[in-house]
């Protein structure tokens, strides 16, 4: 069976190894906690919303970010008409949450 890529493994799921990968970046985590407080936000938007922040990254760069961030299935988008429309997955963090779960600590009974 071949490697899964782009959106089929969005479908399958995706591997921990990716939602670590794009949680690594400051900028990422900062469009994840834009897109926490406002859902449905354009690349223009999420633009505007990260020079708040004090970063001026470039369209390009931001959607670069957005893509990582796709491919680990912590962002979805949707194009309606001539905008796209991106969203908040917070399931591959409770995959992940759910591989190790809570454990009580050492010596507590």
């Amino acid at each position: 069976m071949p490697a899964l890529t782009g959106k089929q493994k969005l479908a399958y799921g995706v591997r921990v190894s990716d939602v670590f990968k794009a949680l690594a970046d400051e900028t990422r985590r900062i469009i994840l906690d834009e897109l926490a407080a406002r859902d449905e936000q354009t690349l223009f938007e999420l633009c505007v919303r990260l020079s708040h922040h004090g970063l001026t990254p470039s369209r390009q760069a931001v959607s670069q970010h957005l893509e990582v961030l796709e491919s680990a299935g912590l962002v979805h988008s949707e194009r309606r008409g001539r905008y796209k429309f991106h969203t908040l997955d917070t399931r591959p963090l409770a995959q992940i949450t759910a591989r190790w779960p809570l454990t009580p600590e050492a010596g507590t009974p």
